[in-house]
């Protein structure tokens, strides 16, 4: 298989949160992206943000809470993903690292090479996909999907990524973290504990996964 390569030149809006000016700049990339790459996105300082974090480490001690999978096109770099409110989305890696007002980290990890044969049919499934719902439950048996649920779902068909019980318990207490029973309430239905799922992070520690590295950008201006 022919993997396209690309050095990461892009008009980038989130450079703009970091120079305090709300104009687009052009910016380089310290990583030359790859179609089938995954794009894991640090957490920020909102409460749920935090819940997800902290009840979802594992032994790599990652902080993420999002994730998107890239997808190279006519010089442009994609990222399909699914977010709240937007569902599933193929947005220019600009809008996929803007999520917010506040900058976050991006680490970039890539199947092994003995894997890589399965990155077609996921891109293929992965825009099959577009514009599913969100899955705001986080049940896997509940129609739509959440960010990680869309990633092992791509990939299924290959057994890259495991489902595991989840839970939304403080590891060092083992009681329901307040932000995820708040979420819970407000959805109106129980804290799914145990049920089958993914996340971010779990994700992130599949030892099918190769670490890439920390995306870091620079202005060219």
């Amino acid at each position: 298989m022919i993997i396209k390569y690309i050095t990461c030149f892009v008009s980038f809006f989130l450079l703009s949160v970091y120079v305090g000016k709300g104009i687009e700049r052009t910016a380089s990339c310290n990583i030359s992206l790859r179609t089938g790459d995954l794009l894991f996105l640090g957490t920020t300082s909102g409460e749920l943000s935090k819940a997800i974090d902290k009840a979802t480490q594992t032994a790599n001690k990652t902080h993420f809470d999002h994730v998107g999978l890239v997808e190279l096109s006519n010089d442009t770099i994609w990222v399909l993903h699914a977010a709240p409110k937007k569902g599933i989305r193929r947005e220019p890696i600009s809008i996929f690292l803007s999520p917010g007002k506040e900058p976050v980290s991006t680490t970039v990890y890539r199947l092994k090479d003995n894997l890589l044969n399965a990155i077609p049919e996921a891109i293929q499934k992965a825009r099959s996909l577009i514009g599913s719902n969100y899955n705001y439950t986080y049940r896997i048996k509940d129609p739509g999907y959440y960010c990680s649920e869309y990633i092992y779902d791509i990939f299924a068909a290959d057994s890259i990524f495991t489902l595991n019980p989840m839970t939304f318990k403080d590891p060092g207490t083992g009681v329901f973290l307040p932000g995820w029973v708040e979420y819970y309430q407000k959805l109106g239905i129980s804290v799914p504990e145990g049920e089958p799922g993914c996340n971010p992070n779990g994700l992130a520690a599949s030892p099918k996964l190769q670490l890439i590295g920390e995306l870091k950008f620079k202005s060219d201006h």
